[in-house]
């Protein structure tokens, strides 16, 4: 169901080309309009960071994780990711390039992957992280979620080990994210060496709205390059103040992740290697979203702040109704609140919690 939504101080015209919004007046106010925002797109539970430098300086948790139990979400919740494993997945591979066990210039044949291409042509890795291995190589974009999990072989095959093995090991040890680990229902999970009850226990349920409620929604089992990342908003702000401090990546290979994609002709395409890359108002923004099945997810980073905001929520509605695939993340209401509040606004953000 595609939702439009006219709250507040957000307006949209019909075609979604011509988007306004105000800043809010107040960290009160911000929250206040976060809460409507969820309300009216029928999310049971959101829990939103925003991290500054390398401390967090703000977090909310609303709604219920658990419609039946009335249970509230928490800052501590996990969430399922969607799409937002890209960025983990991607950064393990280009860990695997700055030590040379792989290559982005590499066909992907050599890794077991066949996919056809136009005579002359070869798919390589950075076609499969840029999603550019449509049509010839290289020439356009278009997002593809099943292209991008191709790149589980290449993992494996550069790591010497699963991508679930190689993520503990690269990311989730290394910076001690101990609210993030595969799905729980996919045979990966036991990589993380958790207690699956445990976790489980502490993750938010999935639902679907339909004919006016909430329905109880069975999660993907699916977990790879793709998708099926589960954890917590605190958890990914973790993960982005490392990627800030170059604890996971050479500066040079973080750039390279961060520099949109340009083809041959000169165009330039909205993501680059595992990241989407655009401008909003004139300021770089760096970013991704997942969007499937009771779950969707949305971060955004602005580097030359040191900003990142970051929200998780238990249905589909954060993403489904704006087309983020695009590369258009100025169609999102929950991105332009914080971006117009804390970035072209002037609302100043606490030091710390």
């Amino acid at each position: 169901m595609l939702r439009r939504f006219c709250i507040l101080a957000f307006t949209t015209s019909c075609g979604g080309d011509q988007i306004t919004s105000t800043p809010a007046a107040s960290i009160p106010e911000f929250e206040q309009r976060l809460d409507e925002l969820r309300a009216s797109s029928y999310i049971p539970a959101i829990t939103a960071v925003i991290s500054k430098g390398q401390e967090i300086v703000w977090v909310k948790a609303y709604g219920f994780a658990d419609l039946a139990a009335q249970g509230p979400a928490r800052d501590t919740t996990v969430y399922h990711l969607a799409s937002l494993t890209k960025p983990f997945a991607a950064t393990v591979l280009l860990q695997l390039v700055e030590e040379g066990k792989v290559s982005l210039d590499d066909p992907v044949s050599m890794y077991g992957i066949t996919l056809a291409s136009p005579a002359g042509t070869v798919i390589r890795v950075r076609h499969l992280l840029s999603h550019t291995s449509e049509g010839v190589p290289g020439t356009t974009y278009a997002y593809n979620g099943e292209r991008f999990g191709l790149l589980d072989a290449v993992i494996a095959q550069g790591a010497g080990k699963s991508l679930a093995a190689a993520l503990q090991e690269r990311i989730l040890t290394r910076i001690a994210l101990r609210r993030t680990a595969p799905n729980p229902q996919s045979p990966f999970f036991a990589e993380s060496g958790l207690d699956k009850a445990m976790f489980e226990a502490n993750m938010a349920r999935g639902y679907t709205y339909s004919g006016g409620e909430s329905r109880l929604t069975a999660y993907p089992t699916y977990f790879g390059a793709a998708a099926g990342l589960t954890a917590s908003a605190l958890d990914i702000a973790s993960f982005s103040m490392a990627m800030d401090r170059d604890a996971l990546l050479q500066p040079a290979t973080k750039a390279l992740a961060y520099t949109p994609t340009v083809s041959p002709s000169g165009e330039t395409f909205p993501y680059g290697l595992g990241w989407f890359s655009t401008t909003y108002k004139g300021v770089r923004i760096i970013w991704h979203y997942g969007l499937w099945i009771a779950n969707s997810s949305l971060i955004v980073k602005v580097p030359d702040r040191g900003l990142t905001f970051v929200v998780l929520a238990n249905s589909d509605a954060l993403s489904s109704a704006y087309p983020l695939g695009q590369g258009k993340l100025e169609t999102s209401p929950w991105a332009r609140l914080f971006l117009d509040t804390f970035v072209t606004g002037s609302l100043a953000l606490p030091a710390s919690l």
